[in-house]
């Protein structure tokens, strides 16, 4: 199994990044026109390498029994990547650095680049499974 989960791996932090990337750009298009609201996003590669880096190297020897105990201070959760500021393209009055032409571009990017990882896992899948069944 764990041949498999390296196999997977990859992808599986890269749709997980992927899917927070696009809650947060629906977020931004959501407050639109909330005054002094900021726009919020990933540096998606940067977020991937270090996810990829934290769960090549978590320890493997401790579990958590209980949801109130803490975990190693040093251990992330992958998911967890630095949300920056999107950058003002056109300023606004009430102080909102939502620009929704690049909040949609953006959102469409990342979701046709999330059913394109979709289309390689599952392309992934079916090898392994025809390797399997010979």
């Amino acid at each position: 199994m764990g041949k498999l989960d390296d196999a997977l791996r990859f992808h599986e932090t890269a749709l997980s990044l992927r899917a927070q990337r696009q809650q947060l750009i629906a977020s931004n298009i959501a407050n639109a026109d909330t005054p002094n609201y900021k726009a919020r996003d990933i540096d998606f590669g940067k977020a991937l390498e270090g996810a990829l880096s934290r769960t090549s190297h978590a320890p493997s020897g401790m579990v958590k029994t209980a949801p109130n105990h803490l975990g190693p201070a040093n251990a992330a959760n992958p998911g967890e990547s630095p949300l920056l500021y999107r950058g003002v393209v056109q300023g606004s009055v009430d102080g909102n650095t939502v620009d929704m032409d690049t909040e949609r571009n953006q959102f469409t990017d990342n979701a046709v680049r999330y059913e394109a990882g979709l289309t390689l896992i599952s392309a992934q899948i079916k090898s392994l499974l025809t390797a399997i069944q010979g």
